[in-house]
């Protein structure tokens, strides 16, 4: 089996103590955030505005109600209840890095496997997919990034995009810096220093660039324009950077944020929508009751703000299903002893801290490409955070996507 590469539930090399004092997982930098306040303020022209949630996608077909079967769905592959504007977006990260043989690979293959995750999710009660792939940097202070042998061609990306178009998800297309190159220097995405920092982002404006194009024609709902990339928050480069995208895709840029610099810091991304990569860990048993993580949760998010929060997605959210796992809930790597509930009863108190504080939603991570989500996960090497294939997870997962939750509204967007 593939190794996994280090991906947005991992600990950051640097452990964020200041603030937060407890052990980081991950790393990501959103909108510009005021202390204390619960929305994000965009940066457009020199002016700040409240963010609101884009009203594209609300073009998908009703459809007939899945099975009940998280394996099971109709053969026309459709969502029982398409996403609209105002509704909660539940969905799923699904992950896609190109095998080594991927000549083996055909286009029709891809399709097949992308139908396959498609009915997977809809017997989940998905109504959203968020497709995360990797590209590369050459090191910490390098100025180059590019495509490598792991990253999907935007054509074969734009292809999958459209299969769940078709089926009437949401859909997201999303880049994320793979680390493999920075191990031996911090080993975190976040911490990149690029010698030249124009040269930097004009190589990311022409990585970019196809893959916004890709999107555009899939007729995407969310074009994610960076994640974790910490060190490079608030560089006016950004401005333009975002400004070109936009002409080229007219859907939302959104920017997905880790959940340490949400609650601790002032976030300055010139995009019109924020997501948060939340891992936070919580000092409980893994006995503890669901209420113990809910409060948890809520303990975090009120470092920030208190009450509702309807302009905030969670957009990748996770933890192992292992014992331990509450304490660091995006560790990647470590394989202790399997514990499925620690996995479910995360889930639910997620969904409900959603609910209660009128969030946008959920992405759970993660779905891989190339798996097939309808068997169990290999424990002795697959990730703990694997949740396709884990009975109590997928139920919980299905209890929240398929709740009375009609989301945080249509009259958030002033």
């Amino acid at each position: 089996m593939r190794s996994r590469l280090p991906l947005l539930a991992i600990f950051p090399v640097t452990v964020l103590t200041v603030v937060l004092g407890t052990p980081f997982v991950l790393g990501n930098h959103p909108v510009r955030w005021e202390a204390g306040s619960a929305l994000p303020k965009l940066v457009v022209g020199g002016s700040e505005d409240s963010a609101t949630p884009s009203d594209d996608g609300s073009d998908t077909a009703q459809a007939s109600a899945p099975s009940g079967s998280a394996s099971s769905a109709t053969d026309a592959l459709q969502v029982a209840k398409p996403w609209k504007p105002g509704m909660p977006q539940w969905g799923v990260q699904l992950y896609w890095e190109e095998e080594k043989e991927k000549e083996k690979r055909s286009d029709t293959f891809i399709e097949k496997q992308a139908r396959k995750h498609a009915e997977y999710l809809i017997g989940l009660g998905a109504n959203s997919v968020s497709l995360s792939f990797p590209f590369f940097i050459g090191g910490s202070t390098s100025d180059e990034l590019s495509a490598g042998a792991q990253t999907p061609s935007p054509e074969r990306l734009e292809k999958v995009l459209k299969v769940f178009k078709d089926a009437g998800f949401r859909t997201t297309l999303r880049p994320i810096m793979d680390e493999g190159n920075l191990e031996q220097n911090n080993g975190w995405r976040g911490n990149i220093d690029p010698a030249s920092r124009s040269a930097w982002f004009a190589s990311y404006k022409k990585f970019l660039t196809p893959y916004l194009k890709a999107a555009d024609e899939a007729k995407a709902n969310t074009f994610v324009i960076a994640t974790e990339l910490n060190s490079l928050e608030g560089d006016p480069e950004w401005d333009t950077l975002v400004s070109s995208a936009e002409k080229t895709f007219p859907g939302e840029i959104s920017y997905d944020a880790n959940w340490d610099n949400y609650v601790s810091g002032r976030i300055n991304m010139p995009v019109n929508h924020l997501g948060v990569d939340a891992y936070f860990p919580i000092k409980v048993p893994d006995t503890a009751p669901v209420s113990d993580l809910v409060d948890g949760w809520n303990d975090w998010l009120d470092k920030k703000a208190t009450g509702p929060l309807p302009k905030i997605l969670i957009s990748e959210t996770g933890i192992g299903a292992m014992n331990g796992a509450y304490h660091a809930p995006g560790d990647f790597y470590t394989k202790r002893a399997v514990n499925p509930e620690v996995q479910a009863n995360w889930y639910k108190a997620v969904c409900e801290v959603v609910e209660d504080r009128k969030m946008q939603g959920i992405y759970w991570w993660s779905l891989w490409f190339d798996d097939d989500p309808n068997t169990k996960p290999d424990d002795k090497v697959a990730s703990r955070l694997d949740f396709a294939g884990r009975p109590l997870s997928e139920k919980a997962i299905k209890s929240c996507f398929t709740s009375d939750y009609a989301g945080p509204g249509t009259d958030t967007a002033s």
